[in-house]
């Protein structure tokens, strides 16, 4: 099977994410937000199409896109989206920090539990969390063709 047999989302390979730190500066990334019902997303297919489409028309898909979600609240989340260059008309934002990173796979209905052993493990190694985010590496279809769900935790420290 190749890489991206699905004809949406690659194949994910969790080795160079699982408890690696990344650092970055003024990442370039579109914000968005999906509205949630009690975390669970409402529209979030629509976001990820309506910007996608945009991202692509303009020239500035990231080869290796990162989705990134901020579950900041039960009714709604925000959503970044990697991207080579700023989009026109959009909330672009750069993101700059270090994260902590850590692979979990299984349901998403996991992520409340997987969000309090990430946290156990930044004051496990004497570092202050500031944020987490999600970094959802398929979408739903995918995961379920290729018989994996991961999902990246990354700790801003």
């Amino acid at each position: 099977m190749n890489e991206n047999e699905t004809g949406c989302c690659p194949r994910f390979d969790p080795a160079p994410w699982d408890n690696q730190i990344l650092e970055w500066e003024g990442k370039p990334f579109v914000r968005d937000t999906v509205r949630c019902l009690f975390h669970i997303p409402l529209n979030f297919g629509g976001v990820m199409v309506r910007n996608m489409e945009r991202i692509e028309a303009a020239g500035v898909k990231d080869p290796n896109v990162i989705v990134l979600s901020d579950e900041c609240s039960l009714w709604k989340s925000v959503v970044y989206i990697s991207v080579t260059d700023d989009l026109p008309g959009a909330d672009n934002v750069k993101l700059s920090g270090r994260f902590m990173a850590r692979v979990f796979e299984g349901h998403y209905r996991h992520a409340g539990k997987w969000a309090k052993e990430m946290t156990a493990h930044v004051a496990e190694k004497n570092e202050t969390l500031k944020r987490q985010l999600f970094y959802y590496t398929t979408c739903p279809k995918c995961a379920e063709a290729y018989g994996k769900n991961y999902v990246v935790l990354l700790a801003e420290i």
